[in-house]
């Protein structure tokens, strides 16, 4: 049987932005495909609407995960970590789980001892590096994965197990560029690119906020620029709660070194050497530009 053809069953937990653009990706980039769905009646009942799902379950999840051959949580990390023991309870000793989750350290702790992968459904960390400011079903698209790197944790060698490298073939598929790394080096690096960012323009956007005067200055001279610069600025605090809590470290040693680059650009502002910093931001856009 080709390793692609390991998995036509899916059970997707969670159908919010990420678990319903993966299940519409899968409607979109597959054939095939089971697709059944499990969050809130109403969340779940919107992505059937929207034609990602066959199935929809809410309440206990056991019986969604029978007969699965892959397992994709794409719920927060705190209800996700409170959810492993029992999808390793019920999950198909031949199934995958996989999450999407946006720290992984955390997880995978809790995964490894849970699935020890011996005769059993097996665990695989994961995050789609790819989403937007706002989440929910209502904002899910096919495409979301287009393009962005998927990071996979733990071994490139892990590709060896057949329901690994079925899973593998399926980002392919829906366009998106699997990247093996640790857990650790995932959190740090993720820490960096992409929570210290949100944090930065949730700071901006405070700032701003609280010097709003009675004309709406100086807000009403803001131009295409500063939109840009504060899309995050519209991620709710649901979204990053679990993330700050879970990176913590990482998060606050990255902001002490941001403070310290503020306080330079500061010491640099009655002088030209800041157009070295200026060059230095220019030759980061470019490779962010060409990823």
């Amino acid at each position: 049987m080709p390793a692609g053809h390991l998995i036509s069953r899916v059970t997707i937990l969670g159908t919010g932005l990420i678990g319903g653009s993966f299940a519409l990706a899968l409607r979109k980039y597959t054939t095939g495909m089971c697709i059944s769905g499990w969050d809130r009646p109403d969340v779940v009942h919107e992505a059937q609407t929207r034609g990602a799902v066959d199935e929809t379950f809410s309440g206990e999840p056991a019986p969604a995960l029978q007969n699965a051959d892959l397992i994709y949580i794409a719920l927060p990390i705190a209800a996700t970590i409170d959810l492993l023991p029992e999808i390793a309870r019920h999950a198909p000793p031949h199934a995958l789980v996989t999450d999407a989750c946006s720290t992984k350290v955390r997880i995978s702790q809790a995964a490894a001892e849970l699935f020890p992968g011996e005769k059993g459904p097996l665990f695989l960390g994961g995050h789609p590096m790819a989403g937007r400011e706002l989440p929910g079903i209502a904002n899910a698209n096919a495409d979301l994965f287009r393009e962005n790197t998927y990071a996979l944790i733990g071994a490139s060698s892990l590709q060896e197990d057949r329901r690994i490298s079925a899973f593998v073939k399926i980002l392919e598929k829906i366009g998106a560029r699997p990247l093996w790394l640790g857990a650790p080096q995932h959190d740090y690096a993720v820490g960096l690119a992409s929570h210290l960012p949100q944090l930065a323009a949730v700071a901006l956007a405070g700032f701003l906020y609280d010097r709003l005067d009675e004309n709406g200055l100086p807000i009403t001279l803001a131009g295409p620029g500063l939109r840009d610069s504060l899309r995050l600025a519209g991620s709710p605090y649901s979204t990053w709660r679990d993330i700050v809590l879970t990176n913590q470290e990482v998060l606050s040693a990255a902001l002490d070194l941001l403070a310290r680059r503020l306080d330079d650009l500061r010491e640099k502002l009655a002088s030209r050497e800041l157009e070295a910093d200026f060059d230095a931001a220019n030759e980061l856009y470019k490779l962010l530009r060409s990823l």
